[in-house]
């Protein structure tokens, strides 16, 4: 008798939990609803085209035809130009991760080291990231054009930094300044929250014990902090080797191929060229690409980044 009332017992949360689903539920799944269509249509639907597309010859008008990895191949043998691509993406995601990262940094340490007005650095230097990326990449083109502001710079101080969105060596080094300016108020203020954080008891006891400014920045602000360090780092890396409206609006790619990105060749082959089915396989790299240095850095934060205060 004991064991079938423990039967029972345990039997009980079965119809409670079909009640649930047959009356909340259903309300909540109807909430969902419009998200959950929406999720699907533009987001489900074209990834599954984009990878059945890379597998094919498609040109934008007429039927796909199947040509197995035959664009995969094309990429990785015949065609000149990837590589130089895959170059420059990596070139300018590495030269932009670092001194992102660092500028923020030290940004948001000089913010909470100082004793009025912080809130309001805080906004001047998050302003940016609210302007549109392609209003922010016009303004710059203008300040960079040959005889805009930056060339009339230069020449006042007698330097030979002219027409740097003509130079194939200058080129990227303002595509990097422009994304330096429009992206770094975030991590700033991301970093300075995070060392807001930091309790204050372990700062004023290393002072106690005659650790130098840079003896608790390094060894107690920075190890607190690098959990919000590793997800900045993993953020400004996946959208930096995404970048493609400063590249279309200041260089178009140019001069010549220097500061052709993956973003970039993959409008220039599906939307200028009207091959789509070649740059959903360059998409498909670019995602190979993300995914191997995500993978990368959440090995490395191993290392480095400390959960435990």
């Amino acid at each position: 008798m004991m064991l079938g009332k423990h039967t029972d017992m345990i039997a009980e949360p079965a119809p409670r939990s079909r009640e649930w689903f047959r009356g909340e539920g259903w309300t909540a799944l109807f909430f969902l609803l419009p998200g959950l269509i929406g999720i699907v249509l533009f987001l489900v639907l074209p990834i599954l085209a984009s990878i059945a597309l890379s597998f094919t010859n498609w040109q934008l008008l007429g039927t796909p035809r199947f040509v197995g990895f035959s664009n995969y191949v094309r990429l990785l043998t015949t065609d000149p130009q990837f590589w130089t691509v895959m170059r420059n993406t990596i070139f300018f995601t590495v030269e932009y991760l670092v001194l992102n990262i660092v500028i923020s940094l030290g940004l948001a340490t000089w913010i909470s080291s100082i004793k009025i007005g912080q809130r309001w650095f805080r906004v001047i230097f998050f302003l940016p990231t609210f302007t549109p990326l392609i209003a922010v990449a016009m303004v710059w083109m203008l300040i960079f054009t040959s005889g805009g502001l930056f060339d009339s710079l230069m020449t006042a101080l007698s330097l030979p930094f002219t027409g740097v969105l003509n130079d194939r060596t200058l080129a990227m080094q303002a595509v990097v300044l422009t994304s330096l300016w429009a992206g770094v108020g975030y991590n700033t203020v991301l970093f300075n929250a995070a060392l807001d954080m930091v309790p204050a008891t372990y700062l004023e006891a290393a002072l106690i014990d005659g650790a130098t400014a840079w003896d608790r920045f390094w060894k107690i602000r920075l190890p607190l902090i690098s959990p919000t360090l590793f997800f900045g780092t993993v953020m400004t890396a996946i959208t930096s080797l995404q970048v493609f409206d400063q590249i279309f609006v200041m260089t178009k790619g140019g001069p010549g191929s220097s500061t052709a990105t993956l973003g970039y060749a993959i409008y220039q082959r599906g939307f200028q060229n009207f091959q789509m089915g070649y740059a959903s396989a360059i998409a498909w790299v670019m995602f190979a690409l993300i995914m191997a240095l995500t993978a990368l850095q959440f090995w490395l934060q191993r290392k480095w980044v400390h959960y435990d205060a």
